[in-house]
């Protein structure tokens, strides 16, 4: 469901900490809000990161720490300056009057913020994500109300969170399963596996297209040339040589960092005795 507006662009580590957030929340506390910070351009809205704001919430009446939440934010543009806020989340499935008057106070601090939905109580069997964009509805000079309309979500992640995406794929099916991190050999031979899986597409794709089995896409075609001119000029044994050259890099960092966990259990040991 979505309209004309900008894409709103969520990473995973966004979902992770809401999540956790609304596990650690005060007893009797219904849902819980928080900060959404990210990057702004003229087509998408990209979350990066968010913090939760306290909150205290009744059916008259709602109080947020405005304080705290000035706070986090300046604490964190030191870590991350690139990062300002782009809306606020709430845990749940509805928007409420309460959500009217928060948003009020996000509207000061940045300029059309977004607002996020994400459901905890699965209604739907899923944990649903939606995100919304305020305008203003009413007769000039007359009662004027706020219009939540509905925007659409994507989700995007960095290489570095694909490794714990795919960890959580891996228990889906099997919550009671414990896994652990693969080695970082174990990651690269998975990388160089879905790169294979992706070229033989890409064959296979060209191949029905120059025997007539396949329309072709100029907007493939495209994609493909793209592709093919970021490739660097190497010949394979100037890449096998490269190649080698970073494994041996990556084993000799393996073997100091078992070596120095080794170190440091031996000595906590020597320590007790």
């Amino acid at each position: 469901m979505s309209v004309y507006g900008p894409v709103v662009k969520i990473h995973p580590v966004v979902l992770a900490s809401i999540g956790d957030s609304y596990e650690r929340r005060n007893e009797g506390a219904s849902r819980v809000i928080g900060t959404l910070l990210g990057t702004i351009d003229k087509h998408s809205v990209e979350v990066t990161n968010c913090f939760s704001v306290p909150h205290n919430e009744s059916e008259d009446e709602v109080a947020v720490d405005m304080e705290f939440a000035k706070n986090m934010y300046e604490l964190h543009k030191r870590v991350s300056p690139s990062e300002v806020i782009v809306g606020w989340y709430a845990t749940g499935f509805e928007i409420t009057e309460h959500s009217v008057l928060i948003h009020e106070y996000y509207s000061r601090e940045a300029t059309n913020p977004i607002h996020m939905t994400m459901d905890t109580a699965l209604q739907s069997g899923k944990m649903n994500i939606r995100a919304y964009v305020s305008a203003q509805m009413g007769v000039p000079g007359k009662t004027v109300g706020v219009m939540f309309t509905p925007l659409s979500v994507k989700y995007k992640y960095y290489d570095t969170e694909r490794i714990g995406v795919d960890l959580l794929q891996r228990t889906r099916d099997a919550p009671n399963t414990t896994n652990g991190l693969t080695s970082d050999l174990c990651q690269v031979g998975g990388a160089a596996g879905r790169v294979q899986d992706m070229l033989a597409t890409v064959l296979t794709y060209i191949e029905d297209v120059l025997s007539g089995k396949q329309t072709a896409d100029n907007s493939v075609g495209r994609y493909l040339m793209d592709l093919v001119n970021k490739v660097p000029k190497i010949t394979a044994e100037d890449f096998e040589t490269m190649l080698n050259s970073n494994i041996n890099d990556l084993l000799m960092v393996t073997y100091l960092s078992n070596l120095t966990q080794a170190q440091i259990a031996l000595n906590e040991k020597i320590v007790v005795l």
